[in-house]
Order: C-alpha cells, then structure tokens, then sequence
C-alpha cells in the first residue's frame, strides 16, 4: 500500500523535511567539534534507569527488567542522562557531554515530542557563569551552521548575534506579569501560595500550589515575552523551582539556575548543580509527596545518585533541547520536521 500524504515516510512529505534534516546533521557534527575543541569526552549513557527522574510534573515512561531467571525489576527510561553524567563526575571525569535521546512522556505539542534528543553537558570545578556561555556560543553555532541570523518562531523574531539580555526571573515576572514573585518567599525559601494567588493575573484551580500557579503565570504572562528580538538569559529562580540546583549563596530563597529563551521558546535550563546529598534527597521526597498527591504515583529514588553526590566535585551542567535549537536555526514550524524518524 503507498503511503498516505500524511506519513513522515511518504516521499513527497520526506522531501519537503529533508532540508530541515539536512540542517540538523550539520549543527550536530559543529557541537560535537566544538566540545572536542574544548576538552570534552562524549558519553553514551545507558537508557534505562532505576528513576526517571523526582520532579512532580516529570512523567517517565516505565518499563519491566526480566532477568534470565523470569524476575522482574522495574525500570524506566531517562527523562535525562542527568544522574549518569553525574555519577561519571563522582567517578573523576571533568569535561563531559551527552548527545542522545530522552524520554518524557506526557509532552506532545508542536516544541515537544515524548522521545526527543537531549544535549547535555558538565564542568566540573567551574561555575555556572562559564556553562552560561557555552550556551550562548552552542546557539550561535548552530545558527551560523545553518545559515541564518534570525530565528522565527509563531510570529516572533530573534537575532541570535545581537547582544544577550540578562534579567533575573524576579525581574521578568515583575516586567511581564506585575508581581513581586521576591514578596511570596520567606526569607529560608519556603513559598507562600495565598500571598501568589493574590497577585496572580491568571487563573488558577483552588486546589493548585504555588508552583503550580507559578508555572501558569509563567507559561501565559512571561516566557511569550522571552528571547523576541535578542537572546535572553533568565537567572536565579526561586530554590522551589529548582530541586537539582544548589541556592544562591547571598540569598537562600534563590537557586543557581538559568534557562535560555528564543522567540519565547525555551532552548536550554542549566544549574549550579547541588551536591549536598542530603538536601537532595530532602528535595527529591518533597517532590515525591507532591507527585503522589496529584497524579497518585511516585518514583523510587537513585540511591547510586544519592551515593555519587557526597563524591562528587563541584559542577555545573546545562541540558539543551536540540530539536528545538534545530527548529529556530533551520526555520521550521514543527519538531517533527527535524527528527529523523518522528514517534507515531
């Protein structure tokens, strides 16, 4: 039987993807130079995991281990090489990058696929400045391997080369969304709901937290606002909204985490990575306590993980969507139209 107009295989529908895809074998080819110009092992890390992840809102996809004997051991597929790359900091390596697909499911929108490719990379005994403007080099790379200096995404523009506009999350939200977001933090970090439900300009579930809320005033009022007509890095979110980041050492409500925007798109989310790992594990069984009270399910944690950390240097890491990057650099409206072979 021919295939239908509407399969990504159908040669007319190929055809019209190929130079997308094209774009997107010349951008991975430039990254993998660039980290090997930079001191950077590739790492291939094992899909399968003992957790996917403990963030509330993160869905793994699950799956049984049969062993030879017919036993069975749950596991899932990453959401994020993360955790190994981590381990492989604890076990001595320094300059480490990942290039490989992750799993999230729950996500399938125009900028989301529930298999997608992540980019990921470490540097140990560096601050988060530094992977900061690994970020921005990668992105500039990227568009100039494709050819372009302007991204377009929905109507919105992005000159790549122009000059970065830094803010802090507390800035945006008060430009974009009218809300002291610093005023509904106590001082040790704890987030007070009420106080964010009375300056939400959104509308919100009563039964919602306050990231909950946070994430819709978040995805209605404030990234649209993001990354148009300039590279945009947005700083120290609140530590609440950052379970893998270790605080800002000046403020305790803050964490050392950024993300990237483009055209209100969000390319990268980077931290200054916590290696406390009894904060961690604290951080990891709030989340879990969340996550069992709205979808009714909880992840195990990584006890290796856990383990790794008290080893590990100090390290700063970034995880980037490269479909994503390829979609804005390469002019295309869809993630289908830059993966190789799409998820049906």
């Amino acid at each position: 039987m021919d295939p239908r107009p509407s399969h990504w295989f159908s040669p007319a529908r190929h055809a019209d993807r190929r130079p997308f895809l094209l774009v997107r074998n010349r951008i991975v080819a430039a990254i993998r130079g660039w980290f090997a110009d930079r001191g950077f092992l590739e790492v291939d890390c094992a899909a399968l995991a003992i957790s996917p992840g403990n963030e509330a809102h993160l869905h793994g996809f699950a799956t049984d281990l049969v062993q030879p004997d017919g036993s069975r051991q749950l596991r899932y597929l990453h959401t994020s090489p993360e955790f190994a790359c981590k381990k492989l900091l604890a076990a001595g390596e320094t300059r480490i990058f990942s290039l490989g697909h992750v799993w999230r499911n729950r996500e399938r929108t125009p900028t989301h696929s529930p298999e997608f490719t992540m980019l990921e990379w470490y540097r140990a005994n560096e601050d988060y400045h530094r992977v900061i403007a690994d970020t921005l080099e990668l992105t500039r790379l990227a568009a100039e391997v494709a050819g372009t200096t302007l991204f377009r995404w929905r109507g919105r523009e992005c000159e790549p080369g122009a000059e970065v506009r830094h803010l802090d999350i507390s800035d945006a939200f008060r430009a974009h969304a009218g809300i002291d977001l610093l005023a509904t933090l106590a001082a040790d970090g704890t987030a007070d709901r009420d106080a964010l439900a009375r300056l939400s300009p959104v509308a919100f579930q009563p039964d919602e937290s306050w990231s909950d809320i946070f994430s819709r005033i978040l995805s209605e009022r404030v990234e649209p606002q993001l990354g148009n007509g300039a590279l945009t890095i947005v700083d120290h979110y609140p530590a609440v909204e950052a379970a893998l980041a270790r605080r800002v050492p000046s403020d305790p409500r803050l964490a050392e985490r950024f993300e990237l925007y483009a055209c209100g798109v969000e390319l990268a989310n980077g931290f200054g990575e916590l290696t406390d790992a009894a904060e961690q594990r604290r951080r990891f069984l709030a989340e879990m306590e969340v996550k069992e009270r709205v979808y009714g399910e909880r992840y195990p944690l990584d006890e290796e993980l856990l383990a790794a950390l008290a080893m590990m240097p100090p390290a700063a890491g970034v995880a980037l969507g490269l479909d994503r990057l390829v979609m804005l650099a390469a002019g295309a409206t869809h993630i289908d139209q830059v993966q190789w072979t799409p998820v049906a």
